[in-house]
């Protein structure tokens, strides 16, 4: 069979040598001028296209030197060592992932034997998470030198597009309390209406965790445990007070909800809208309540932050972003500050 690909040289004795496709017509240059070294490039592009199954093991015979379980490991194996390096809740989130059936058909493939369309067509038959996740196991594995090369160059990741979120508003939450008839998962929705905590720093507080002296509520975000960052300090009034009292004195204040899966409370939620007529909210939608509340009350941002327990500007602002605020004129706003009262806060023990 005729080569496909053959050698030439622009210029004079000493130019660069070039290889010329002879199907195309297309010529590239080989950026060399040693004739030894051409040769040599144009014998491995016809080998490669003439014995591409013999190209394959050729490789894996190279890469099993430097590590021997280079032609054995799988997705589901780089899955479960990704999931295994994680904390305990992001690891359950892992381990959902593996259950995604767009990825069934490729987690048992090897990963040295896995081509870029085969990712991209996981992610046309999934869904947004499926492109979150697979994004972050595919770099998990160049990371980790299990590929040699990424198989979907950055950019050409297909773009992750939300669906649009939004906060529940006031009229929807007291529909739902009104309906609701268990005590605990009304105190539930009615706290998250108050505090704006999500769903599972909800729904592990403890009694501990009320500084009834202070009135403060203080609690450690479940996704921010293991990086020691300050936990929000929460002063509640009167409307919060009235709840908490009707809670547990000790132990954690909503028993059932902290035992049950942040998917279940999901559920159970949705099936409270769908019963109501209310569509586009989940429980995280209360968050985006308390902050698009904060905005429009005109809340410090730093405090909003500080409450919800967001280390990023950016991420708060995309909470609060679809607040309707009228700004006040600027006179009113400067005649009430000077006759404000100036509202101390609590020291901590290194201020």
């Amino acid at each position: 069979m005729k080569d496909r690909f053959r050698l030439t040289r622009r210029g004079s004795r000493g130019g660069t040598f070039y290889c010329v496709d002879n199907h195309t017509g297309k010529r590239t240059s080989l950026q060399t001028s040693d004739l030894r070294a051409a040769r040599q490039i144009i014998a491995a592009k016809n080998q490669a296209e003439s014995q591409p199954a013999l190209n394959l093991q050729l490789a894996k015979a190279y890469l099993a030197g430097t590590d021997s379980q280079m032609a054995k490991r799988t997705w589901g194996d780089a899955l479960e060592a990704l999931a295994a390096s994680k904390q305990p809740e992001n690891q359950r989130r892992w381990r959902t992932v593996a259950k995604d059936q767009a990825l069934a058909a490729l987690l048992p493939k090897v990963i040295t034997e896995t081509t870029g369309e085969m990712l991209l067509k996981a992610i046309q038959v999934g869904c947004v998470s499926t492109n979150i996740y697979l994004r972050r196991l595919h770099n998990f594995c160049v990371d980790m030198n299990w590929l040699p090369w990424p198989l979907v160059p950055k950019r050409q990741w297909p773009a992750i597009r939300f669906k649009p979120k939004r906060a529940i508003t006031w009229d929807e939450h007291c529909r739902i309390i009104a309906r609701e008839h268990n005590p605990e998962r009304k105190a539930f929705y009615q706290l998250a209406w108050h505090l704006g905590a999500s769903q599972s720093d909800l729904a592990h507080l403890q009694a501990e965790d009320v500084d009834w002296t202070a009135r403060i509520i203080c609690f450690v975000r479940m996704k921010l445990r293991w990086q020691n960052v300050q936990p929000p300090q929460i002063r509640f009034g009167r409307e919060v007070e009235a709840i908490l009292a009707t809670l547990p004195k000790q132990g954690p204040l909503f028993p059932y909800l902290q035992s049950v899966e942040p998917g279940h409370r999901a559920t159970e939620f949705r099936q409270r809208c769908l019963g109501l007529g209310i569509t586009g909210v989940t429980l995280h939608s209360y968050r985006y309540a308390w902050a698009e509340r904060a905005k429009i009350a005109g809340y410090p941002e730093r405090f909003a932050q500080l409450a919800l327990g967001h280390n990023s500007k950016a991420v708060h602002r995309a909470y609060s972003r679809n607040a309707q605020v009228t700004l006040p004129p600027l006179e009113e706003y400067e005649r009430s500050m000077t006759h404000a009262a100036v509202i101390p806060l609590p020291l901590t023990a290194a201020g």
